[in-house]
């Protein structure tokens, strides 16, 4: 080993002469004594410093193989432990400058792959802090390549959920408006992306996931139009039992969480990247990306950008490159506390410019589908006139116009349907009427967490409790002073008895299969003379007193989102559905809901009608077809192929000038015009 290292030592003295000359005898040595460094920590305890420093100091002129010889060795040196992971890693930002790609590449791969194992275990915060701080320099530092492959590994380790903090998010923020193109690209790319990242990468992880909504939804329709019998139904149980529990596993693997909520001012953030996009020297794919990152802001933060509007609205033509796109962008960057003057002149363009009858049903759907989700975030912002109108299209022969128009009428609903004309609003339900309008601004606030009024409900229906409702008669004028009316009706029978009739909510189930009734109100009639009434707590009473008493447990929330989705579901199918599908469809529901916080594209392109085959489909369809089938032809196929052939068959072998004077041609031939016909 001596030996060898002497001899390092005089080809390190030779190569300082000539540093860009190559040399292949310097790249074996250095590799031999990278490999067995950690056998003589002796005399190798100043190797690392010494390649440290000579890549430092000749890192431009040195030779390319030569350099990734150096930067190798100082991995494997660096994966014996032998080397602090900070001066190495710094030296290897550093190295990002050089203009070898192959270079830059196994930096970036040993950076990442480095700082996961320094994480590994727990999180090392005194070496990411000195990191992060470093390569906040570099961001800052101007070099193009230096900038974006930091920018790179900073991204990556976010998605490897080792840098998830809010130090790094704005950093990023800062690479959103560098001067080096790419990375700016980079910078938006990455919050545009984290959302739809996770979501693809939760469906390549089974393919038969996207397809668990179908398959739940094929298993109901099927046991509802088949004959039923207790096989059936048996087979039917389990079938949706093992979908519930694939449903729970995949929910407790999906711990994503959207870099957007982690910038510390996003306020400034979306009006520095306005100006960005007034500026109008960016591609339109750059600008259109922009306003993406803008919308998305606006709609999770509530942030108010009201010269966005009028930006967007130059861009609402059905002619117009990606118009479905700024039309999720109007969806998504409107929210409750923007002022309905604001939002109105974007809604008037879109309904004059797509849902008209000059355009196509296509065109028309999109708008519609447009309206509906720009009203489910502010509501105020439609009028009953043009809410009329437009729900004049659920007539339309065209389905994908008369789908859009009937979602905007179920909308209105549930959030306001005095808008509706009255033939349209439906059967008011409790739920309906627990939302009801809200003015501009205007917000509901209540003593107590919202939803906590299902607990008890869900526990007393879990241990089979069958107490019946009663009234208090005694303390009735202490009840008119108190909130409860909203929970009671006070109904008078055709006998002048008054009745108190609770609300849907409070009708506890007794069976698993019995059909939840939106509608019907529960009345409970006084109990006779000399029987007292019980006094029993109305539901906001107990929401209360839960709420002050002890924390809610994460069941308990599991609980509370699931009763809001089953109360929301049973309106849909008007009390229709039995509560154990009503269940199973709830889990898609929320399942949904946790993957698109936001609006997405998809909600805007909906089309209820078969796409037309192009050429290539058409052509493989047809080709398809033709597997396994013989050729079409005319010829009868003979039993027997050597028998002799009929008479009517040889004369159609004849020639026509042998059978022209025959009497049947002849009569063929003299036929009249009108006999021709």
């Amino acid at each position: 080993f001596l030996q060898q290292y002497r001899y390092y030592q005089s080809n390190l003295k030779i190569f300082q002469l000539q540093p860009s000359q190559p040399s292949k005898t310097m790249i074996e040595l250095i590799m031999f004594i990278s490999q067995i460094a950690h056998c003589y920590p002796q005399y190798l305890d100043t190797f690392p410093q010494e390649l440290m420093d000579l890549i430092r100091q000749y890192q431009d002129v040195l030779d390319s193989e030569l350099r990734l010889a150096i930067c190798r060795g100082l991995i494997l040196i660096r994966n014996k432990n032998l080397l602090s992971p900070t001066s190495l890693l710094e030296l290897f930002f550093e190295l990002f400058r050089c203009k070898d790609k192959l270079l830059r590449k196994t930096l970036y791969n040993h950076i990442v792959a480095d700082i996961s194992n320094i994480n590994l275990k727990h999180k090392n915060n005194k070496v990411n802090k000195a990191l992060q701080g470093f390569m906040y320099k570099v961001l800052c530092d101007g070099d193009a390549l230096a900038t974006r492959y930091s920018l790179e590994v900073m991204t990556e380790l976010y998605k490897k959920s080792i840098w998830n903090d809010s130090k790094t998010v704005n950093a990023i923020v800062l690479a959103c408006f560098s001067n080096v193109a790419k990375a700016r690209v980079i910078g938006i790319k990455f919050f545009l992306g984290t959302d739809e990242n996770e979501e693809d990468g939760s469906d390549s992880d089974d393919s038969d996931d996207a397809k668990d909504p179908t398959t739940m939804k094929g298993l109901l329709l099927s046991h509802q139009v088949s004959k039923k019998t207790k096989k059936k139904k048996k087979s039917l149980e389990k079938a949706l039992a093992a979908l519930k529990k694939h449903k729970k596993k995949r929910r407790g693997k999906s711990t994503g969480f959207s870099a957007l909520y982690l910038i510390n001012d996003p306020q400034a953030f979306a009006e520095k990247l306005y100006k960005e996009l007034e500026k109008a020297g960016d591609k339109f794919e750059i600008r259109v990306m922009i306003a993406d990152l803008i919308s998305r802001l606006i709609g999770l933060h509530q942030l108010f950008l009201f010269n966005y509007y009028p930006f967007l609205q130059r861009y609402l033509q059905p002619h117009q490159q990606e118009v479905t796109k700024f039309l999720t962008f109007v969806a998504r960057s409107s929210h409750d506390l923007i002022p309905p003057e604001t939002l109105e002149p974007v809604l008037r363009t879109i309904v004059n410019n797509f849902i008209t009858e000059r355009n196509s049903g296509e065109v028309m759907a999109v708008g519609l589908n447009a309206v509906r989700e720009m009203c489910a975030k502010c509501p105020n912002v439609m009028t009953e006139e043009l809410l009329q109108d437009l729900t004049q299209y659920k007539t339309s022969r065209n389905k994908s116009v008369l789908m859009a128009a009937r979602s905007l009428i179920q909308l209105y609903r549930y959030i306001n349907p005095n808008l509706l004309r009255k033939k349209d609003r439906g059967k008011p339900t409790e739920l309906s009427k627990e939302v009801g309008p809200l003015a501009f601004s205007e917000v509901k606030a209540s003593g107590y967490v919202p939803g906590t009024e299902y607990l008890e409900f869900r526990e007393e229906s879990g241990n089979g409790d069958q107490q019946e409702d009663t009234i208090n008669t005694n303390d009735s004028e202490d009840d008119d002073d108190n909130s409860d009316d909203e929970t009671s009706l006070d109904l008078e029978g055709e006998d002048g008895e008054e009745i108190s009739a609770e609300f849907e909510s409070d009708k506890p189930l007794k069976t698993r299969d019995r059909k939840m009734s939106s509608d019907s109100n529960r009345s409970v009639p006084k109990s006779g003379k000399g029987n007292d009434a019980v006094v029993v707590k109305s539901k906001l009473n107990q929401a209360e007193d839960i709420s002050s008493s002890r924390f809610l447990t994460q069941e308990e929330f599991d609980k509370i989102r699931t009763e809001k989705v089953l109360r929301e579901l049973d309106m849909r199918t008007g009390g229709k559905m039995k509560r154990k599908y009503l269940e199973t469809l709830a889990d898609n529901e929320m399942e949904k809901e946790l993957r698109k916080p936001i609006v997405s594209q998809d909600d805007i392109e909906i089309i209820h009608k078969k796409a037309k085959h192009d050429k290539e489909s058409r052509l493989a369809t047809v080709k398809e077809g033709r597997e396994g089938r013989g050729k079409f032809t005319n010829e009868k196929h003979r039993m027997n192929e050597f028998a002799s052939t009929s008479h009517k068959e040889k004369r159609k072998g004849k020639s026509f000038m042998m059978v022209r004077q025959a009497k049947g041609v002849q009569r063929k031939i003299k036929r009249s015009f009108h006999q021709k016909q």
